[in-house]
């Protein structure tokens, strides 16, 4: 008697059916539709444009405390043991040396009231 052995293969199922893609309608003559990504690059680019403009209609701009002419200036050497303090209140008016050292370290654009020996300052021009 012989034996006979039966195996069974693995049976493939159908692929299911991909769902038809919509067809695709043109657009009229003249119409144009964007994507996604168009509508995305279009708004970019209008962004960057505007800020184009804000960069270069700002750049003429100054800001400045009075409009007109700039406050006219003269040169001081800072001597040894001179503070900013004193350098005020030879050239202030009486009773405003503070406001004096608040312009001087604006017109120097300094960070604090500390001076060296050998500094040039600039100072407002005062007429008493």
């Amino acid at each position: 008697m012989s034996t006979m052995t039966v195996t069974q293969l693995p049976v493939r199922q159908p692929r299911a059916a991909r769902p038809a893609r919509p067809v695709a309608r043109r657009a009229p003559q003249g119409e144009v539709r964007l994507t996604r990504r168009g509508r995305v690059v279009v708004v970019a680019a209008a962004l960057l444009a505007l800020l184009a403009l804000a960069v270069f209609a700002g750049a003429g701009s100054v800001a400045t405390e009075r409009p007109g002419t700039p406050e006219p200036t003269r040169t001081v050497l800072v001597g040894p043991g001179d503070t900013l303090w004193e350098i005020a209140a030879d050239i202030a008016p009486a009773g405003e040396v503070r406001e004096m050292v608040d312009r001087i370290e604006r017109l120097n654009a300094l960070d604090s009231a500390m001076v060296q020996a050998g500094q040039r300052l600039q100072v407002p021009v005062t007429t008493e």
